[in-house]
């Protein structure tokens, strides 16, 4: 064990995030990071010795630099202190879905080799026949197992030294073959651009951050609490987003974050008004693209202009709108401090602006890879060491938006619905086996709640039927209910282009036109 003079001699070489984010928690007791309506609050010195209880707790577990620590949970603020200690004790956390099922939670933890596997109550038991050995411990509103070895633990811990390109977290991502990846982040990717971002959107200590995001992706656990931890701002903590209690706090906030759907269910709200949320500076969006019509029916209502930016699981945020300067509907602003991108065409050159191609991105909030899959991330980079997101755009010529990236399709089929990234091809799978199925095509098709709603187009076998309430009924369970269709057509066969290749744009317009009739 290393002695604490030892810890604060190398703090100034550190590169473990927690360093970092310790560095700027605000100095005296009792300043306030989490105010969570109807429990009360959590301190920033709190949440500084919870998580020292934690990482003490994981250590005696048997936990060292590297092992895996995969978190299935309720959003309570006993999991945000896990978090950091996860990173002060350099083991590699792993947030999950909580909507992911029995099926793609034993891929992963097959996959990850966790250590320990942090789940809800309910849970337990399931896990545990899953697990592959691994220590299951339970958090709940209470702070349930984990708290329970964690309280009598020492409130200090010498955050481990780590190195920048040591992992800190792994997020899995779906793939378009099926199999989910893990994008390896290090502590350099989210120390760089969560440093990036506090500069970009002008936090401080001020702040109060309206926080109803989940916190098992990158936008409510590293782009928000980063942004709030970094700041030594204050975080409003909702387990969950509900349109009227959001109206009602936004008197008490300066920024909200949040997805698509966010603003077009407040945009619901009568009591959204240009009071309610006039002490705000600042509305976020992300996770998915946000419809020019809710850009301009908020502003109207508001009298704010959201923010739209671009990041992805795998580089973080990529580019942003300005907090001061044009934020032009349907672009999503400039590459971040220390951000690279590009767009190319087929042969790799770069294109002029206003000519389309494919957006590649470099820098040090670029991932490390996929997680035990070195050619898939080789493939994944070209040989100059930028990396494919496989999105399409192109630079905005002139305007008040010149220099701006627009983004214009994706060139793997993904579907962002409700903010979440759903793969067609892991539910084609899932289609295709079904009884009475010959093929199956899912695509997104425009939304005005979740962006994009998944919906599968289903050829049946001959003499065969297929019921769209009995498709839905067989995946529910299967998989997570976001991936689930919002609608199944039946349909003769597939269209398809000369090469054979379903022509999933012909589907997209064709339910897109008449998504009730198909």
């Amino acid at each position: 064990m290393r002695s604490a003079q030892q810890g604060r001699e190398t703090d100034a070489m550190n590169a473990n995030l927690h360093a970092l984010i310790e560095s700027h928690f605000p100095s005296g007791t009792e300043q306030p990071c989490l105010l969570i309506p109807n429990e009360g609050v959590v301190h920033y010195d709190e949440l500084a010795q919870a998580s020292a209880r934690i990482a003490n707790a994981l250590v005696r577990a048997g936990c060292v630099p590297g092992d895996r620590v995969a978190v299935q949970t309720d959003k309570h603020w006993q999991v945000l202190a896990l978090y950091l200690a996860c990173l002060r004790a350099g083991l590699v956390y792993l947030p999950l879905n909580t909507a992911y099922q029995k099926r793609e939670l034993e891929y992963f933890f097959r996959d990850a080799e966790p250590r320990v596997i942090v789940c809800r109550p309910g849970s337990v038991g399931m896990i545990e026949t899953i697990g592959n050995g691994a220590l299951v411990l339970t958090v709940d509103g209470r702070g349930g197992e984990l708290w329970d070895r964690a309280r009598d633990e020492s409130t200090t811990f010498v955050t481990v030294d780590s190195k920048p390109d040591d992992l800190a977290a792994i997020l899995y991502t779906s793939g378009t073959t099926g199999r989910s990846k893990g994008a390896s982040l290090t502590h350099r990717n989210l120390a760089s651009n969560a440093l990036a971002l506090v500069e970009a959107w002008a936090f401080t200590r001020r702040d109060v951050l309206l926080h109803a995001l989940p916190i098992y992706h990158v936008h409510g656990l590293f782009v928000a609490v980063h942004c709030a931890l970094l700041s030594g701002a204050r975080m409003l903590w909702l387990p969950r987003f509900d349109a009227e209690e959001i109206v009602d706090l936004l008197p008490q906030a300066t920024v909200m974050m949040g997805v698509p759907t966010f603003y077009t269910r407040l945009l619901a709200q009568p009591s959204l008004t240009r009071d309610a949320s006039r002490h705000v500076r600042l509305f976020v969006s992300g996770s998915a693209p946000l419809l020019p019509e809710t850009f301009a029916a908020f502003r109207e209502r508001t009298g704010h202009t959201i923010l739209e930016r671009y990041g992805m699981t795998e580089t973080g945020m990529i580019t942003s709108n300005p907090i001061e300067g044009v934020r032009a509907p349907g672009t999503v602003g400039r590459p971040l401090p220390g951000v690279n991108v590009r767009v190319v065409d087929d042969a790799g050159d770069e294109c002029s602006p206003g000519t389309i191609g494919s957006v590649q991105v470099r820098g040090p909030n670029v991932f490390a890879g996929y997680w035990r899959l070195p050619d898939k991330t080789r493939e994944e980079f070209t040989a100059d060491g930028w990396f494919r997101t496989g999105d399409v755009g192109e630079w905005v010529p002139d305007g008040p938006a010149e220099g701006y990236l627009r983004l214009v399709g994706r060139a793997k089929d993904l579907i962002i619905s409700g903010g979440l990234n759903v793969y067609p091809k892991e539910i084609e799978e899932r289609i295709d086996a079904l009884p009475g199925v010959a093929e199956s095509a899912v695509i997104g098709v425009p939304d005005p709640d979740f962006g994009e709603a998944v919906t599968a187009a289903v050829v049946p076998k001959p003499g065969a039927t297929v019921d769209e309430a009995q498709v839905i009924a067989a995946l529910r369970g299967d998989i997570a209910s976001f991936k689930v269709p919002k609608h199944v057509y039946a349909i003769d066969e597939l269209p398809r282009n000369a090469m054979g290749k379903v022509q999933k744009n012909v589907l997209r317009q064709r339910f897109a036109r008449n998504p009730d009739k198909g």
